[in-house]
């Protein structure tokens, strides 16, 4: 008994104690090192603010970042203004000027049970022709608005020229294709009247006004304008002439490279002609420019600037367009027959031959490369059964231009090069069999080796008497 009332004073003692405890007896362990990594670290100093320390508040460099920032956003304006500014004058003088006598306006839908409104009898426009447009323009006009676009586009060349373009366009824009059919005049027209299309119905002050503009842009602007225009002229050229099968109307092309871009054009390649020089070899090695349907315009192109400057209208005929049309002896006829007329309407000019010889060498390059002689010598004389119709033209072209491939001070530099590069070429046509040739071909190769000693050495050393035997004997 005495145990048992131990026991449960023991028990009820520990209750009560459990009841007084707030931990209900449990004990909590803690290990101390880990308590110790998870202890969070005392901040650490600041770094100090140098523009406070300066000037005792911050925000000192927010002037200077406010103004770049301002900097840089007026210049991403200034460069999307100008992208837009060219955009818009490219597309108001490339398609800017149309022509709403064939063009037909929509209809608005009928509504149901609403009558049928009676047509309007079409008011027909008067024609007007090249020449009563361009009797309109005024010189002056025409001098406010370039000094106008002048200020306006400053260093900015490219859109001025297409405002350039953009006024012609509106002097023009009541023409009609009927008035200018300018694919059929090129086609059927010889070189010495397609030269003077559009040009001769424009007033002369105006063409005045306008080249003394001209002359003071810069030769590349001028020459990325030239052919943007030659794009524009071969674009429409190609575009459709025609309606389709079964079609009442007539497409017809659009006016703006009618009139406006051929008299923008034509202006340029006479007051710059050497533009045209730089420009060349990308017309004559792109496909997009050559096909006889395109070789009017090249050769249009061509007397344009040699109404400019004779001289640069010889060196484009002779280094581009001759080569390339001529440099098979069974070339197109027609092609051969353009490239003539060219030629000769080139020489028919006034005091032509002592304009070429003064202008035969021009910085280092002459006006007839050898390359180009030796094509013309074998067009002049070929063999009997070969001689066509052009020959006769080649004959009497001959003698000028043999003696621009061969002209120069005698013992210059520029001769030497020419009788190096001609006495192989003149070599191989002795050897052909065919006898006015290789007269021809001997009498030049004697005239190279008096030019250039070393030329005479080299040929000595590759026994020149047999080439030069067949000729001594026969």
């Amino acid at each position: 008994m005495a145990m048992e009332d131990v026991a449960g004073a023991s028990s009820s003692s520990s209750m009560a104690a459990a009841a007084s405890d707030p931990s209900h007896g449990w004990q909590t362990v803690s290990y101390p090192k880990r308590n110790r990594k998870h202890q969070p670290q005392p901040p650490r100093a600041a770094a100090p603010d140098l523009a406070l320390q300066a000037n005792g508040k911050a925000g000192v460099f927010d002037a200077v970042e406010k103004r770049s920032q301002e900097r840089h956003r007026a210049l991403q304006q200034q460069l999307a203004a100008r992208a837009a500014d060219l955009d818009d004058a490219r597309i108001a003088a490339a398609a800017g000027y149309s022509d709403d006598e064939d063009s037909d306006e929509a209809a608005a839908p009928r509504q149901e049970g609403e009558p049928k409104k009676p047509k309007k009898p079409k008011v027909k426009k008067p024609k007007v022709t090249v020449t009563e447009a361009a009797a309109l323009i005024d010189a002056e006009n025409l001098a406010a608005h370039l000094i106008d676009i002048s200020g306006s586009y400053e260093n900015q060349q490219d859109i001025q020229l297409m405002r350039f373009a953009d006024y012609f366009g509106r002097a023009f824009v009541t023409v009609s294709a009927a008035q200018f059919p300018w694919a059929k005049m090129f086609k059927e027209s010889p070189v010495s009247k397609m030269v003077d299309i559009p040009l001769c119905h424009i007033p002369e002050p105006v063409i005045k006004t306008a080249g003394d503009w001209i002359s003071q842009r810069s030769s590349g602007a001028l020459g990325d304008f030239v052919l943007w225009c030659i794009d524009s002229i071969m674009s429409e050229l190609s575009g459709p002439a025609a309606g389709t099968k079964g079609s009442k109307k007539v497409v017809q092309q659009s006016p703006r490279a009618q009139v406006a871009i051929f008299v923008v054009l034509a202006m340029t390649l006479r007051r710059k002609p050497e533009v045209l020089i730089n420009i060349m070899p990308k017309i004559m090695g792109n496909n997009k420019y050559l096909g006889q349907e395109k070789l009017p315009i090249i050769v249009w192109v061509i007397a344009q600037a040699s109404q400019g400057d004779l001289v640069t209208g010889m060196f484009c005929w002779a280094h581009s367009l001759f080569p390339t049309l001529c440099a098979k002896s069974s070339g197109n006829p027609q092609a051969r027959d353009f490239a003539l007329q060219l030629l000769e309407r080139i020489l028919s000019v006034p005091k032509a031959r002592s304009i070429l010889l003064n202008g035969a060498v021009r910085k280092g390059e002459r006006l007839v490369p050898p390359a180009s002689f030796d094509l013309f010598m074998r067009a002049t004389f070929p063999v009997s059964s070969a001689r066509v119709k052009a020959t006769e033209r080649f004959e009497a072209a001959y003698p000028t231009v043999k003696e621009l491939a061969l002209a120069g001070p005698p013992g210059s530099k520029t001769v030497k090069q020419a009788s190096q590069q001609l006495l192989p070429l003149c070599a191989k046509a002795i050897q052909e069999n065919n006898a006015e040739l290789t007269r021809e071909a001997v009498d030049v190769f004697i005239w190279c080796l008096t030019q250039n000693t070393e030329s005479y050495k080299q040929w000595v050393s590759k026994s020149i008497l047999k080439i030069l035997k067949p000729v001594l004997l026969s």
